[in-house]
């Protein structure tokens, strides 16, 4: 994991734990004993990227790759949540990851494709 803000405010780091996300800079290892935690490297593989890296790729929801690992995570859990998310809920959940890059607008057209990916898949 690389080092973000350190103080859970950007998002940069966050993990799935247990399903939720989590800004796992907050977090000691020690206290996970048992839980269920998700990180952006087993989301896929660069010979096979999952549906929400595809998306990110195919949209430009990136540029520096900074804030990229926390936003494929919070888009999975969004997306295991909402399958069919609106623009509003879109925005309200990407809200609370800091991206300098893009200005939202890719990485929220990369959620709407994660979604048409994912319902792809899902036949």
């Amino acid at each position: 994991m690389k080092a973000s803000c350190e103080r859970g405010v950007c998002g940069a780091c966050t993990t799935l734990i247990d399903g939720a996300p989590v800004a796992s800079c907050g977090v000691f290892a020690f206290s996970l004993d048992g839980a269920s935690v998700e990180t952006v490297e087993g989301q896929g593989s660069a010979d096979d990227l999952g549906p929400v890296q595809r998306a990110f790729a195919e949209c430009g929801g990136f540029q520096c790759g900074y804030c990229t690992p926390g936003m494929v995570m919070l888009t999975t859990a969004l997306l295991r949540e909402h399958p069919e998310p609106d623009d509003e809920l879109i925005r309200s959940w990407i809200s609370s990851n800091v991206c300098r890059c893009t200005g939202y607008q890719m990485i929220s057209d990369s959620v709407r494709r994660a979604a048409e990916l994912a319902r792809e898949e899902r036949g």
